[in-house]
């Protein structure tokens, strides 16, 4: 017996969990509720992925050790058994086995925790978040409000399912049997979810790492996704005038020494010092009302500012790590025909220690022209594998004589060796598998297209909480989904068979009453429907159809919007290449002309900022034709944030937005060590504004 497994499963789960939440969220921005709750979530659902192998093995030895409990399929599985002569099966013991009470601890504390999470906590800290209220009492009326609506629906569904029990003879509804009830309810709405994800993931995947390989297929879609992400963009821009156009108004009305004026002052705290030049500098149209707004407006105004702000930043964030994964894609294909080997590419990125003494430009050259094309098309044919495998085992795992699921086949096979390392590295790779398939899924929907992990720290509160939410509501039905897979879910093999933890506190892969006759037949079929559909590409050709553009080779709109995003590439191209010889002749002037004896002393760093904006707006002016893109008329001041700067020139274009931000700016600052990491979050907490980091601090 020993504890290091899974001592080392909640370790390596803290830690996994942990490194993603510091990738894609801010710690020093967003909310410490916020950022610990995401962190809670994430944890216990990366816990039940990696601690439910070691719950298969606890049960497959217990299996052999109790008599009469295990199911033997066939007159081989009898004769391989070893019987000792008290009568018992003699069975090697695994070096991770536990007692069941540990895991039944584990299950229940996991369990009630991602339950409570879920379905209270983030939910309300969702409608909190976005709420526009400027008072505690105000912004939690709102978020039980939005949540009762949202919690009616599910409350309707469940009153007519107890009517329905209730009515049905036989029946008699206690507190066991509720319970039963909402778990069956719970993995019945998980299940069709998971038809629906796994479906389209497990054609998607693999063809997606196989597209991969293809440099020249996947420049070809990143301009058609670079032309789709600016008009996304633009529309967010304009959302965000109307919202710089109510604002103009309302503080022409609200004047210091009114009553809402304090309330005002909290929704100008949201805007960015870059946008609120631009609000006052802006002419009004004439009939636009002047009147004294109410509170109930200023709290509709503050909603509007705040989702407007969100969608600006994602799209921002969006369009940047765009156009750096389009300039690398084309910078691979020109090196591709390099006869040196040495990878050079068009803009010069800082070298850390790394790249300049391990990872090399003619290592570079290697494996981006060379050998990551061989490794995409090599996970891609595991992937491709691996999927056939769970497309088959989901059809054929209601059958249990003989076995056709090829997992339980194998873990069968494993549990007469006594090897338990198989069974734990093949249940550990199949659900995560599973994982990867279903959540990767989730963020590429367009209708959820506004929840978006972005990297380096660009993710905002409410995508976080979103995904925290799905990963803990889809974690426990898809390892039902896995246990019924290797047969050790007994209501779904219909057999007398030793439990595991997992299901004795989360239940089994049960669905709802009404629509379990027949579940074995339908839910195998709809997996194939689905798989079907997108190997065809059915969905993406129906969606282009109705206004809703994809991605489709031989489509005329499809490719149009290819050669509008190779324009709009080549234009946010030109502009960083003027800016680098704009940048370049300035350092040689200040090589040339040092700051000693009758020189004149060099720019402080606030004129070399000045400087850099008048260069990236005469930039951009250059390639807009000198058209302001919000009202059509030349200017010569204005910024045009249509193609928003790359995250080494963001800094440089905006000053401190908040207090909050420059509280960061001031961080930064003092302490050096944190200026690599911000060197992207600049962009966010400047460019958009940031959030405070208290969970009550705009109260």
């Amino acid at each position: 017996m020993s504890y290091t497994p899974l001592v080392s499963t909640i370790l390596l789960s803290f830690l996994l969990s942990a490194t993603v939440l510091y990738r894609y969220g801010n710690w020093f921005r967003h909310r410490i509720f916020v950022t610990l709750t995401v962190l809670l979530a994430w944890y216990c659902s990366f816990l039940i992925i990696f601690a439910l192998p070691l719950d298969v093995i606890s049960t497959v030895y217990r299996q052999c050790s109790v008599p009469n409990i295990t199911i033997l399929n066939t007159e081989d599985d009898v004769n391989s058994l070893e019987i000792s002569t008290n009568g018992t099966i003699a069975c090697e013991p695994p070096w991770t086995n536990l007692p069941e009470r540990v895991f039944t601890n584990l299950w229940r504390t996991v369990y009630w925790s991602t339950q409570f999470l879920t379905w209270l906590v983030m939910p309300m800290m969702q409608s909190y978040i976005k709420a526009g209220d400027f008072s505690i009492k105000g912004k939690l009326k709102s978020a039980l409000i939005d949540n009762a609506i949202y919690y009616g629906s599910y409350l309707l569904i469940c009153g007519v399912l107890l009517v329905y029990l209730a009515l049905k003879p036989g029946i008699d509804l206690d507190w066991s049997k509720l319970k039963a009830i909402a778990s069956s309810a719970s993995n019945t709405w998980g299940l069709f979810l998971l038809v629906l994800l796994l479906g389209y993931a497990l054609v998607e995947v693999p063809r997606r790492l196989w597209n991969k390989s293809n440099h020249s297929l996947t420049l070809t879609e990143s301009y058609f996704k670079a032309a789709k992400l600016s008009c996304d963009k633009c529309e967010a821009e304009e959302t965000v005038d109307d919202v710089l156009e109510s604002l103009q108004a309302v503080s022409l009305a609200v004047r210091p020494g009114h009553p809402l004026y304090l309330y005002l002052e909290t929704i100008l705290q949201k805007v960015p010092t870059e946008l609120q030049e631009r609000m006052k500098r802006r002419q009004l149209p004439d009939d636009t009302p002047t009147d004294a707004p109410s509170e109930k407006a200023l709290i509709r105004l503050h909603k509007q500012t705040i989702k407007s702000l969100q969608v600006l930043q994602r799209t921002e964030t969006q369009w940047n790590l765009m156009v750096e994964k389009v300039l690398e894609l084309e910078d691979t294909l020109k090196n591709q025909i390099a006869r040196d080997r040495v990878f050079k590419r068009t803009f010069e990125k800082r070298h850390s220690w790394f790249k300049r003494y391990i990872y090399t430009s003619r290592i570079e050259w290697y494996w981006k022209c060379v050998l990551y094309c061989y490794t995409q098309k090599l996970l891609a044919i595991m992937a491709g594998v691996f999927s056939v495998c769970v497309v088959w085992s989901e059809v054929t795992f209601f059958n249990v004589h003989p076995p056709l699921s090829i997992f339980a086949v194998i873990v069968n096979a494993a549990k007469h060796n006594y090897d338990y390392f198989t069974i734990e590295i093949l249940s550990t790779m199949i659900i995560l598998y599973l994982c990867y398939c279903a959540f990767s899924t989730v963020l590429k929907i367009r209708v959820l297209n506004l929840y978006y992990l972005a990297p380096h720290h660009q993710t905002n509160e409410y995508s976080l909480i979103f995904s925290g939410m799905m990963l803990s509501r889809l974690t426990p039905p898809l390892c039902l989904n896995f246990l019924g897979l290797i047969h050790m879910d007994s209501h779904v093999i219909e057999s007398q068979v030793m439990e595991t933890s997992y299901t004795q506190i989360m239940g089994h892969m049960d669905v709802i009453g009404i629509i379990s006759h027949g579940f074995n037949i339908y839910f195998p079929m709809a997996i194939l429907v689905f798989c079907f559909a997108t190997y065809f590409s059915l969905g993406s050709r129906i969606l282009s159809m109705i206004g809703f553009h994809q991605f489709i080779g031989d489509d005329e709109m499809t490719t149009d919007l290819v050669e509008e995003g190779r324009e709009l590439i080549k234009r946010e191209k030109r502009r960083k290449q003027r800016l680098e010889e704009s940048s370049s002749r300035r350092r040689e002037y200040q090589e040339r002309f040092p700051s000693t004896g009758r020189f004149r002393q060099p720019r402080s760093s606030i004129e070399d900022r000045q400087m850099d904006n008048l260069e990236n707006s005469r930039t951009s002016l250059r390639d807009a034709h000198g058209l302001d893109s919000y009202n059509g008329t030349r200017y010569t001041s204005e910024v045009d944030t249509r193609f928003p700067p790359n995250e080494d020139e963001i800094d440089a274009r905006f000053g401190a937005s908040t207090r909050i931000n420059e509280r960061f700016s001031n961080t930064n600052e003092l302490d050096p060590r944190f200026s690599d990491s911000y060197q992207l979050d600049g962009f966010y907490r400047n460019r958009v504004g940031g959030s405070p980091r208290g969970f009550f601090d705009d109260v």
